[in-house]
Formats: structure tokens, sequence, C-alpha cells
């Protein structure tokens, strides 16, 4: 899209920002590895006259009145500590009243479980926009939608705060940090932490290959597990290389014990990071798996003369490889082959 070049035509100069500023969120989120199904823009709720429809039937299910030349919403008798203004003095809405409005939109489009990702400073608006979707009488359940306010992140180099954004100078954006580091660390590094506490995203540690970074440690068992498996077929060892097929009882050591009891944790742990809403669950998980594996791989070897153990070894290989696999893959983190 190319702009008019008529600086006084406003129509023309905010239609081509708000299409390039488009393009340019579109591009940051294929880096980011995130593709939206569907979105619309803010300015269609009050184009399509939504907006007006949701203040309508607010105000004839009797939860509106006017004081002091302002609409107001009668929140408090949905659990607010006031009452809040949704219609200002000069005629604009403020700024709940269209996320009220695309709420409704989206219940009536059959989206019975939602979640809103939004920074901490977004918490006020969690009462008002349940509060006035409580007001429309539209059957939506209270406390819908559920909300997850995520805390602020700070970016450092050297143990130093940087702010490395070329585009917006004062901060960083997610872009940066992909250029920085790469779509796997930063993936990893904003899953890995509570969103209610701060994370410093440290740029040193994650373009690190080294233990201490959290991402390459996983991505290293399951690249190093390939690679005793290739090892294995060069051997000329093929029985068990691609499905478990060792007798299991015969893995009778601590270390392979404590790993498959660990393998064991994974269904309840995907099922309860889920209904939690807490993501960072599984990267520790997949961190301390690692970690064991790591541990026996450098105690104990798998190609030895003992063939019944040995395919039990790998079967034990395969379903940590196979663990590691899918849980990096429910983080949008890649599973590399090779390191």
């Amino acid at each position: 899209m190319t702009a008019s070049a008529d600086p006084e035509n406003r129509a023309a100069i905010q239609e081509f920002a708000v299409a390039y500023l488009r393009r340019e969120q579109d591009l940051d989120l294929k880096a980011f590895g995130v593709q939206f199904d569907v979105y619309f823009l803010e300015s269609s709720l009050y184009q399509s006259g939504k907006v007006e429809a949701a203040v309508e039937r607010l105000q004839s299910n009797g939860y509106t009145y006017e004081d002091g030349g302002a609409l107001w919403l009668k929140t408090t008798e949905f659990g607010d500590d006031k009452d809040r203004v949704m219609r200002k003095k000069d005629g604009g809405y403020t700024y709940f009243l269209p996320d009220v409005a695309y709420h409704l939109d989206k219940w009536e489009r059959g989206f019975t479980t939602v979640i809103n990702e939004q920074g901490a400073d977004h918490h006020s608006t969690v009462t008002r926009v349940r509060a006035g979707l409580q007001a429309l009488n539209a059957g939506i359940p209270q406390g819908w939608p559920d909300y997850v306010l995520h805390q602020m992140v700070m970016v450092t180099r050297s143990g130093q705060e940087v702010k490395i954004s070329k585009r917006a100078g004062s901060y960083v954006t997610i872009r940066d940090l992909i250029d920085e580091v790469g779509r796997d660390a930063t993936r990893f590094f904003l899953a890995a932490r509570r969103v209610d506490s701060q994370l410093t995203f440290d740029i040193d540690l994650a373009r690190s290959q080294t233990n201490e970074n959290p991402v390459y440690y996983v991505q290293y068992a399951h690249a190093r597990i390939c690679s005793v498996l290739r090892k294995l077929s060069a051997e000329g060892v093929e029985r068990g290389l691609n499905e478990c097929v060792g007798d299991l009882s015969l893995l009778t050591l601590d270390e392979e014990k404590e790993l498959a009891n660990q393998l064991a944790k994974y269904p309840e742990l995907i099922a309860n990071s889920a209904a939690q809403r807490e993501p960072h669950h599984l990267t520790h998980y997949l961190r301390e798996l690692a970690g064991q594996f790591h541990t026996y791989y450098n105690a104990h070897k798998v190609l030895i003369e003992d063939t019944a153990v040995r395919d039990a070894r790998v079967s034990l290989y395969l379903a940590v490889r196979q663990v590691i696999d899918n849980g990096l893959g429910l983080l949008g983190v890649s599973a590399p082959e090779e390191m």
C-alpha cells in the first residue's frame, strides 16, 4: 500500500498508517510463530454499530444512569468498588465499553472459553468488562472471560538493562528479541516464568550454548538422543530404534527409575498447566527431565553386549525423546536432531 502524498488528506494518512502498522505486526507475529485466525480493528465495532447496540442494551436493562452529563454503568451491582463512566460528557466512550461490545460479539460467535492476555496495568479492566457483560443479560457466565495478566519484562546484557529497539527507541519489541537470540530462546524464556512475576531476560544467557541456558540444555538432550540412535544404527543395531520394544523390567538402576517416574508425570503436568494457565511448569519440567537424562547418559552406556538391557535402555531413550519433542512442540520451540 502507498500513501496519497497529500499531507492534508488525513483520512488517507490514517488508512496508510494503520495498514503499515498492521503489516509490521503481522511480520513480527510470523517471526514469533503466532498466527491469528480472525482479527478485526476496534474501529469496526463502531462502524458496524455494535458499540451503540451494546449501550442500548445496557440502558434497556436498567443498568445505566446519567450524572454530570456523562452516562454511567452500575458496575457496583457486579462487584466493582464504584460505578464507572461509560460515555463521557463529550460523547466519546471510555475504553472498557468497546471491550464489552467486542466480548459480546465473541460470545455470540460461540467462544465459551476465552483467555485474554494483557499487561498487569489492565487489572482494573477485568471487573469493569465482566460487569458490563453481566449487565447485558446475554447468558454469559460470571467470571467470563478469563484473564492472564503479565508483569513487565526487563532485558539485560552483561548485567545491565538494555533498550535495543531500533523502531521504538525506548523499549524492546518481540522482534528485537528474536533478532538477538532467535525464536526458540525467546519463546522458551518468555514461557519460563510465572506471569505474575517480573522476568529478567538475559540476552547473554539466551545466546549461550552452555548448560546454564535452559532451552539449549533441553534441546541438547533431544539432539543427544538422536545422535546415540544414529550411532547405534551405524553399528548395525536396528531393533528398537523406532519403537519401544525393550523389556522395561530390566531398567533397575535408580537413575532409570527416576527417569521413568519423571516421564509418568508428564500427562498430569500438561493437564494442570493448561487448567491453571501456567505454561512455566512445562519449561521447568523439561529442564528437570533433561538434567536427569544428561546425568544418566554420562553414567551409563547404551551400546553394551547385553542386548536385552541395551534394548530396554533404547526404549527409555525413545520415551525421553518423545516427551521432550512433545513438550517443546507445545511451547512452539524446535527439537533439533543435531546441535
